[in-house]
């Protein structure tokens, strides 16, 4: 293009075009507020991530950022993102919409797949750590918590004092599928909100927490609980082939990665009703890939509470396949 359509004032299409109408008009509307006013955290409508958290959007100053694909900038940024073009494609495309919520026109459909995935592979999905914290495993909130020594060392879990994203948490270590360091969660000492603290951008839905440990045993049979402190409780009981989803859903990735390598999941999901129908919907989905046992728990019990004594009642035996009432929390 040449003469004078091929100028264009971006600073005044900034200040015209509102991030908050550019998201709109490509049906982004799942975007919740968190923090500040004006700040807003999802799922990134560019590269189609199932991370919930990982990206930002100020609506306010018009900015945005993905901490998972690493897009980031202002709307033009956005629109180039979404469309597969230039910066300054996307000015002329928005020039003739200034003030308006519709959608550029003329974007090519299949530059959009395309764009997606070059900006997927600016960054991997949870990348390794290049530190690990130093923390305390000699808390007492661990062995309020049930934990013995043997089972604090094994996973590495303790209290970080430091400054930082985990400051006066009790940090516990997040591997990937091979082992590799990828992230800590920070579990609150007491009521503080969020009882746990994920670092942004680290995507749960990937992985399973202990599950390098858990696919390194000769075992066929894996248990599946919610929490990490769920797993780690049935470790210490004596079943160290045990994984936990960080929540009550399993993500496509998660079932993947249990079918490969497992013949045999056994459900020990909380009995409150969140856990109940997690463990029917989970039991359901796996059921045509793998053997699938479902341990129901009391409504006022989950795997964190139990003694090992219970833990292993829980597990073994024609009682697992029943509720398990006996069992109350210690």
């Amino acid at each position: 293009m040449s003469g004078m359509c091929d100028w264009v004032n971006f600073a005044e299409i900034k200040s015209h075009v509102k991030l908050a109408a550019v998201l709109r008009s490509y049906g982004v509307d799942w975007l919740r507020h968190s923090g500040p006013p004006q700040q807003y955290r999802g799922r990134c409508p560019i590269h189609q991530g199932q991370g919930t958290e990982a990206f930002h959007a100020h609506l306010g100053r018009g900015v945005f950022h993905c901490f998972a694909c690493g897009a980031g900038g202002n709307v033009l940024d956005f629109v180039a993102a979404m469309e597969g073009c230039s910066v300054r494609e996307a000015a002329l495309r928005l020039q003739g919409s200034q003030g308006q919520t519709g959608r550029p026109t003329g974007a090519p459909a299949s530059s959009r797949p395309r764009r997606r995935e070059l900006v997927t592979k600016k960054r991997e999905i949870n990348p390794p750590l290049s530190f690990a914290l130093d923390v305390d495993g000699q808390h007492s909130y661990l062995a309020r918590r049930g934990m013995n020594s043997l089972t604090v060392d094994h996973f590495g879990v303790g209290y970080y004092g430091a400054r930082g994203l985990m400051q006066g948490r009790i940090a516990i270590p997040i591997h990937d599928n091979q082992g590799r360091l990828v992230a800590y969660c920070g579990r609150a000492l007491g009521a503080d909100a969020p009882r746990y603290r994920f670092p942004a951008g680290f995507q749960k839905a990937q992985l399973l927490f202990n599950y390098h440990r858990a696919r390194a045993t000769r075992e066929q049979q894996v248990i599946v609980v919610e929490g990490f402190f769920d797993c780690m409780r049935v470790h210490q009981a004596g079943y160290p082939c045990v994984v936990a989803l960080m929540g009550a859903r399993l993500s496509a990735t998660q079932k993947d990665l249990l079918t490969d390598r497992f013949r045999h999941v056994v459900l020990l999901l909380d009995g409150d009703p969140t856990g109940r129908s997690a463990t029917e919907q989970i039991a359901g989905d796996l059921a045509l890939a793998c053997a699938v046992t479902k341990v129901l728990l009391p409504p006022n019990l989950q795997p964190d509470q139990m003694a090992a004594a219970d833990i292993r009642y829980a597990l073994t035996g024609e009682e697992r396949r029943q509720e398990i009432d006996a069992i109350r929390p210690i």
